[in-house]
């Protein structure tokens, strides 16, 4: 089973699709993602990171933006020690309608499933990005329930 190598149109599309990708989620120009990512990573991981980012996980009819940045979301918390990571995912996240009340409650979720240590820091990480972007959670407070209605 013989698999045709993009051609150097179809890759050039794929680079630049990165780079789009990139720059929203960094908040950066595109003219600055290279050396962005190049500073981040080395050249070889950069370009590696670029070309991935343009295939088509971000571009498929099947799931919306909102639904792929929960995914990537969940999936960094679940990973820990990715904090970096998460920030810029965080404010992709919003940028892709997901609240922050809606982020409040999958860092919660996840408590139960990856651990309250983990999930902690994630829910550090989430409520300081939130802030940051002068935003708020505009949902009820999370905290234990009252005693009547336990």
């Amino acid at each position: 089973m013989s698999r045709e190598l993009p051609g150097p149109q179809e890759e050039a599309g794929r680079r630049s699709r990165g780079i789009a990708a990139y720059a929203s989620q960094f908040g950066i120009e595109p003219s600055e993602v290279v050396a962005h990512m190049t500073g981040l990573l080395g050249a070889r991981m950069a370009e590696e990171a670029i070309q991935a980012a343009g295939g088509g996980a971000w571009e498929a009819d099947e799931l919306s933006l909102r639904d792929r940045s929960i995914a990537v979301v969940a999936a960094l918390i679940t990973q820990g020690g990715v904090e970096s990571r998460l920030r810029g995912h965080i404010r992709w996240a919003v940028e892709h309608d997901v609240s922050p009340s809606a982020l409040e409650a999958l860092v919660t979720l996840l408590a139960n499933y990856v651990g309250y240590p983990r999930a902690s820091v994630a829910m550090e990480v989430v409520r300081a990005e939130i802030a940051e972007m002068g935003l708020s959670f505009d949902g009820p407070p999370a905290g234990p329930l009252p005693r009547d209605a336990r």
